[in-house]
């Protein structure tokens, strides 16, 4: 385990046992979260993890507790859409990837209305009396539920899109040598690609909007008062970001974000004679 994560680890094992409730994202992302679980898991913690009923990856573990909330959606519905899914990223084109973000939004904040209106499964978590949360907050629906129980939310993630990462941990990122995501520039940038640049993160605006709107939508409902996605992303009491200073283009982060980049790489061996 990376050694930034390993110290995060350690620190909170000296600690009582407490009670972590998670909200996971299905796919790779959860390949990478379920190592963390199993390690706090090792360590005394008690975890609850809230899934839907139809899921990819998210499946039942000796390691924690599952709770599970049901979907308008079938396992096979699933299935049948992350094969599609996967067929289609070899053709992909800007109208795919829109058409792809809008079905994804679609499904996921659909998922998240059950969980939030689940009122049984949303007495248990009020009257467990978690410490705090972890999730992955790509796709907001953890960061809705912290808001609602008031709990501190850790957050494990390879980065939100539009930056709202950086905006929502008030991190400076200026355009001038941060690239922006598919930019394609370096963080030595010429006169004119740092204009790229700039024009790239003028039009983050749209593509968040149209990957947040529902969930913006739903989380105003819920919360019974309007709430933007950066406030909520505000809230986040630890950034556990799955990046690595070797590979990644040099920029500020704020004290409570801490790197765990290669928490997925396979733990080191002796060289065979």
């Amino acid at each position: 385990i990376n050694s930034g994560l390993f110290i995060f680890l350690a620190f909170w094992s000296l600690a009582e046992g407490g009670k972590l409730l998670v909200v996971p994202q299905d796919g790779s992302h959860w390949l990478s979260m379920r190592m963390v679980l199993e390690k706090l898991s090792e360590k005394g913690h008690e975890i609850v993890a809230v899934v839907p009923e139809a899921a990819l990856f998210l499946k039942s573990s000796q390691s924690f507790t599952i709770k599970t909330y049901s979907v308008p959606y079938t396992q096979e519905f699933v299935d049948n859409y992350y094969q599609n899914l996967g067929e289609k990223s070899f053709e992909l084109t800007l109208t795919l990837l829109l058409s792809n973000i809008s079905q994804l939004t679609s499904l996921f904040s659909t998922a998240c209305r059950h969980l939030l209106y689940d009122q049984e499964l949303m007495r248990y978590l009020q009257d467990s009396k978690f410490d705090a949360i972890m999730m992955d907050p790509v796709l907001p629906c953890g960061p809705i539920l912290a808001e609602h129980l008031s709990l501190p939310s850790v957050y494990f993630l390879r980065g939100l899109p539009c930056t709202l990462d950086y905006k929502a941990a008030q991190c400076p990122s200026p355009v001038s040598y941060v690239p922006k995501t598919f930019s394609s520039v370096s963080d030595h940038m010429t006169f004119l690609e740092r204009v790229k640049n700039l024009l790239l993160g003028l039009s983050e605006g749209v593509l968040c909007h149209l990957f947040y709107v529902e969930y913006r939508n739903l989380a105003s409902e819920f919360l019974q008062r309007d709430v933007t996605m950066l406030e909520l992303f505000s809230q986040a009491s630890v950034w556990l970001m799955r990046y690595d200073f070797v590979f990644e283009y040099p920029h500020p982060i704020m004290p409570n974000m801490v790197y765990v980049g290669g928490i997925n790489c396979v733990q080191k061996k002796p060289l065979s004679k």
